[in-house]
């Protein structure tokens, strides 16, 4: 083979290895912000963002809910990144989440800070510029409780899942600000909402892999005796609080059946939890997380158009 043929063969190759070396970086950022969480934070803020708009009788501004979307996607993009920079040596522990960019070492502990407070910040800043100073401060509010709060306490006490909640609650609170510049008794309704779903929930995904979290040192569950009765709770009492709320409301003429609709997907919610606390199997908790990410769209979207309905 001749020089030249050499040559241009080294040269493809290596063309070749830096376009794989590239998706794959890219790859790997795009897993640093947690895309799979982002899109139920997106939804949530959406939803909050709407109701707010409806509550103060304005149209409804697409550029602002763009903004409202991409600032906030941002610091929860940031949060992810960065909760995995804090939890790298944990996470590597974990067989669901040794794979991640930070835990495998696929990129060094610099790369993912810098990059997760540039995300942060970036969105931060946005949503005090171009959104309002409401907003930005509750997404800062929940970057500082989620990495400084919950994440520490995941290592110290089960009570972590209390905590979490309220960070876990914001994004409707922040799509309501970004909308009217202020917070109201039904903002509050559905920040409720969102802080009680994420006790089944995540009690589903605990349960799944609870010697993941074992091996890891993470204590979300109680340790011996007190596990099943501390999951049992967690998971039943939000659930009933959740159906409480979608029954307690008078239904007007026009929201009637969508009260209705809610309450019995709450009560399909609650009995998914019962099969859950009762078999305590992992096709059991499987079940309950699948329910629990399809409750969550459905019964905001159902807001959504029972506020649409009793304003037209």
């Amino acid at each position: 083979m001749s020089g030249p043929s050499i040559v241009a063969e080294q040269i493809v190759s290596s063309k070749a290895m830096g376009r794989r070396y590239w998706r794959s970086a890219l790859a790997d950022h795009w897993t640093l912000t947690k895309p799979e969480v982002n899109f139920l934070i997106l939804i949530t803020t959406g939803v909050g963002f709407y109701l707010g708009c409806r509550n103060e009788a304005q149209p409804l501004s697409f550029l602002a809910l763009f903004n409202t979307l991409l600032g906030t996607l941002l610091v929860a993009s940031g949060t992810g990144t960065l909760n995995q920079y804090i939890e790298r040596e944990f996470d590597a522990q974990m067989r669901r989440t040794a794979r991640r960019p930070a835990a495998s070492g696929r990129l060094t502990p610099a790369a993912v800070l810098i990059f997760g407070i540039a995300l942060a910040a970036t969105g931060a800043v946005y949503l005090a510029a171009v959104v309002n100073l409401l907003a930005s401060v509750l997404a800062v509010l929940t970057l500082l409780t989620y990495l400084f709060l919950y994440t520490p306490l995941k290592r110290r006490t089960p009570l972590c899942v209390l905590v979490g909640a309220f960070p876990g609650a914001m994004p409707p609170l922040i799509g309501w600000a970004a909308a009217s510049g202020r917070l109201n008794s039904e903002a509050w309704m559905l920040c409720s909402i969102l802080f009680l779903w994420q006790f089944p929930h995540f009690m589903a995904i605990a349960w799944m892999y609870r010697e993941d979290y074992d091996r890891a040192g993470y204590l979300v569950l109680p340790q011996g005796n007190l596990r099943i009765p501390f999951m049992t709770v967690e998971t039943l009492l939000p659930l009933l609080a959740l159906v409480a709320l979608s029954i307690v409301q008078s239904p007007t003429q026009h929201a009637a059946i969508f009260y209705c609709v809610g309450g019995l997907l709450s009560l399909g919610f609650l009995y998914f939890g019962l099969q859950f606390v009762l078999r305590r199997s992992r096709a059991a908790a499987r079940r309950l997380l699948a329910m629990s990410i399809v409750y969550l769209p459905l019964l905001f979207a159902l807001s959504a158009t029972l506020c649409n309905r009793t304003r037209s």
